[in-house]
């Protein structure tokens, strides 16, 4: 089965910065698009930012032009980089690998980093 470790999170003050990491590994199975969620307490998890293989980008609207996703193929990595974080922006985040099964494609996750905006 596919892992997926993220690192990263961590307590940073408003306007900080952060980068976050997230590698897969464990299958020989081609992946595809690569993505970040976050989950805040008592909300649901949603979308942050994705990539494709190919570097196409796509991202929230409350992030865009603070977060920027990047990834490197050959090593099934992928990161995000936070800038000018607000409070709002307290949240499990959590990085989405997508995986070419039978039937179709398939998600997995990893286990989640915290991050904390607070002064």
């Amino acid at each position: 089965q596919v892992q997926v470790v993220e690192s990263g999170g961590g307590l940073v003050q408003p306007g900080g910065s952060l980068r976050l990491s997230c590698t897969a590994s464990g299958s020989s199975a081609s992946i595809g698009v690569m993505g970040w969620y976050r989950q805040a307490p008592g909300k649901q998890r949603a979308l942050v930012a994705t990539i494709t293989k190919g570097g196409s980008t796509n991202y929230a609207e409350s992030v865009k032009g603070r977060f920027s996703i990047s990834r490197v193929n050959a090593e099934n990595t992928v990161w995000l980089q936070m800038n000018d974080l607000n409070t709002e922006d307290t949240a499990v985040y959590y990085c989405q690998v997508n995986v070419v099964k039978v039937g179709g494609w398939y998600a997995y996750w990893g286990q989640g980093t915290q991050v904390t905006v607070s002064s």
